[in-house]
């Protein structure tokens, strides 16, 4: 039985409404020197990165825009990146945008901090040491990527999702500015929500620490559920049960921006400790099968995989009920547990989640298969409160198609 955990987080977070006026200041503080800024041609466009470099050029720190982000970066884009990042004698790498630019930065620092190339990093704890110095702003409400040990990539040759897994990842400064969100669509605010509220249910419901099946000399940075994870990811559950809604029906609502933005992060805090489970596994052939994103994905499937698991831990599901302000009073541990799946599935509903897996064109002949590749997911799966099966997990995706 585990005795010990141990908590982690970004180096330095500042959060709040004009935060990111505060980030050349912070930056001096940690040392300073040249900035290039991770992101894409989309937020160059949209003005967004002006909103970054402005206050940088304001407290005397020079930067250079690389803007070749995109969605599941593919892992050669890392050495460019890190080419252009020794072009214009960068002391700092800033990523930029939604988790998919803050993930291409990471693994950037990773090169730049250690050498070789991305794929020699692949998997859990292999990073040797500390990386090139990271900051993080987030775009959108959702991955958490500014305060996670995790980059998730693709592989073009193997038409797959591969991640670096490191607590060395984290960044060393951490800018959330909500304000910089109110620029997302609705679907891209309900899709980042979902995801929020994915990371921080499979963090608040995930095995207990103390009962986490790592087996004997193999390291993780994931470590179970323990109190830190709880009072994180158990407030971020609360936050998306209060402001999703709002913020995907009306994007200027700078309160309900302010909450998932905080949802987010603390989801992101969360999960990164804990670990992900099963909704996560299921996922990565789904996303990499349909290209569906990575959030709607997760929110399709995340009532699915929890009335799989309710049974197994039936009073930790009542508690993510009574966060969702279900009224549960009354009811048995089994009903109140029930009642956190049918509220998620109201809150998929009301937000444009697609029901079923039918509804990305899935076909029903793609199911097996699925379950196949996520079987082989141990590192999330042990994670997951319930042990699952290959035959489990099919279960899971027909009940869900």
């Amino acid at each position: 039985m585990r005795t010990t955990w141990t908590f982690h987080s970004a180096g330095r977070l500042v959060f709040g409404i004009d935060a990111i006026q505060s980030l050349g200041p912070h930056l001096q503080e940690l040392g300073g020197g040249r900035v290039l800024v991770v992101t894409d041609q989309v937020l160059v466009e949209a003005g967004v990165v002006d909103r970054v470099t402005e206050p940088l050029a304001a407290a005397g720190i020079e930067s250079t825009v690389f803007a070749e982000g995109c969605p599941e970066p593919p892992l050669d884009l890392a050495v460019t990146c890190a080419g252009a990042a020794k072009s214009c004698g960068a002391d700092w790498l800033l990523g930029l945008g939604g988790g998919s630019n803050m993930d291409l930065a990471k693994i950037t620092a990773v090169v730049l901090g250690h050498g070789g190339h991305p794929r020699d990093y692949l998997g859990d704890c292999v990073v040797p040491g500390p990386i090139f110095p990271l900051a993080c702003v987030p775009t959108t409400a959702g991955t958490g990527s500014e305060v996670t040990a995790a980059s998730v990539l693709s592989d073009p040759d193997r038409g797959i999702k591969v991640a670096v897994l490191s607590d060395f990842l984290r960044p060393r400064l951490s800018v959330v500015d909500p304000r910089l969100t109110l620029s997302c669509p609705p679907h891209v605010t309900a899709d980042s929500g979902i995801d929020a509220l994915t990371h921080a249910v499979e963090a608040f419901t995930a095995v207990d620490n103390e009962r986490f099946p790592l087996p004997e000399g193999e390291r993780s940075i994931y470590q179970g559920r323990f109190v830190m994870t709880d009072l994180t990811a158990g407030k971020a559950i609360e936050l998306v049960g209060q402001y999703l809604r709002r913020a995907v029906a009306d994007g200027e609502d700078i309160e309900a921006r302010e909450g998932m933005a905080l949802a987010a992060t603390l989801a992101g805090i969360g999960f990164s400790n804990s670990g992900v489970a099963a909704v996560h596994a299921l996922e990565y052939p789904l996303g990499s099968a349909v290209k569906t994103s990575h959030g709607r994905g997760n929110g399709l499937l995340l009532p699915f995989v929890m009335d799989f698991n309710r049974g197994a831990d039936p009073d930790t599901f009542a508690l993510v009920a009574s966060l969702l302000d279900e009224d549960i009073d009354g009811m048995s541990a089994d009903e109140a547990s029930a009642a956190s799946v049918a509220a998620v599935e109201r809150l998929k509903a009301d937000i444009g989640i697609p029901a079923r897996l039918r509804d990305v064109n899935v076909t029903e002949d793609q199911l097996a298969g699925f379950a196949e590749i996520a079987s082989g997911l141990e590192r999330i799966l042990r994670v997951n409160t319930r042990e699952t099966t290959r035959e489990d997990l099919e279960s899971i995706l027909r009940a869900a198609w």
